[in-house]
């Protein structure tokens, strides 16, 4: 990271953690549609297709959240600013005034809203990059 970068950001949250988070982002967003809502049969005779699809007991979403509320306070705080950030709400040298208004924001539904962000991994990535700090999928793929 170049010094600029380092005086403005300092984070609450790992660059890890975020990507970790990008990567079950990953793995909910592909998610589909539920096409059999109550499947009966043999899962490997059906392609085992339910696992691709959106159900409410979703273990993806499930660990996805679970991963969201373990964070403390200010790392919820960061993750929002991030997500702002890689949507284009401004730029590195908004930090600080994002992440206040994240805190202004802050509640108890950070998951629900983070889930409700269809871009949310490319945000997260966005964000990272902006920062210096890399969020390839080779990353990804040695957590």
């Amino acid at each position: 990271m170049n010094d600029a970068v380092n005086e403005t950001w300092v984070p609450s949250i790992s660059p890890e953690t975020v990507r970790y988070l990008i990567l079950k982002a990953k793995e909910f967003d592909v998610k589909d549609v539920v096409t059999e809502p109550d499947p009966g049969s043999n899962p490997s005779d059906d392609n085992m297709i339910e696992v691709l699809e959106d159900h409410d007991d979703d273990p993806v979403e499930i660990e996805l959240r679970s991963a969201i509320w373990a964070l403390n306070e200010d790392e919820q705080i960061d993750l929002v600013a991030l997500a702002w950030l890689g949507r284009g709400d401004g730029n590195v040298g908004d930090w600080d005034e994002l992440r206040s208004r994240a805190a202004d924001a802050h509640n108890r539904r950070t998951a629900a809203y983070l889930l409700g962000m269809p871009l949310l991994p490319d945000y997260l990535e966005e964000a990272l990059d902006q920062f210096g700090e890399t969020s390839t999928d080779d990353t990804l793929g040695r957590l």
